[in-house]
C-alpha cells in the first residue's frame, strides 16, 4: 500500500502562484509514475502533469508553460509549482502514484482545494 497526502492548496488571486506538495509513504516501487490530476465541480477528473521515476514529464496544453512538476525521490515527495493561475484552474487537485509497468495498483490522495479568484 502507498499513502499519499497532499498539501499547499488554498485561495489565490488570478495571476498568482501556489505550490502543492504530495508526500508518499508505504511500500514504494523503484519504477513509478507520480502525477497531479484535478477535478472541478461538474467536470471529469483530468491530468495536470506527471513525472516518472526516470524523469519523463508530461503536461497537457492547458497548463504547459505555467505549471512545473518535480519530485524529490529522497523525500518521496512530489511537487507542483503553479504560476499565472487562472479562474479555470479552480479545482480539487489530487496526487496519483502508479508503479511501472501499470497494474491494478493505483493510488490516490484525498485531494487539496485550489481556488482562484478574479
Amino acid at each position: 500500500q502507498v499513502q499519499l497526502v497532499e498539501s499547499g492548496g488554498g485561495l489565490v488571486q488570478a495571476g498568482g502562484s501556489l505550490r502543492l506538495s504530495c508526500a508518499a509513504s508505504g511500500r514504494m516501487f523503484n519504477n513509478n509514475q507520480m502525477g497531479w490530476y484535478r477535478q472541478a465541480p461538474g467536470k471529469q477528473r483530468e491530468l495536470v502533469a506527471y513525472i516518472t521515476s526516470g524523469g519523463i514529464l508530461n503536461y497537457p496544453d492547458y497548463v504547459k508553460g505555467r505549471f512545473t512538476i518535480s519530485r524529490d525521490n529522497a523525500k518521496n515527495t512530489l511537487y507542483l509549482q503553479m504560476n499565472s493561475l487562472k479562474r479555470e484552474d479552480t479545482a480539487v487537485y489530487y496526487c496519483r502514484y502508479r508503479p511501472i509497468p501499470y497494474s491494478s495498483k493505483d493510488y490516490w490522495g484525498s485531494g487539496t482545494q485550489v481556488t482562484v479568484s478574479s
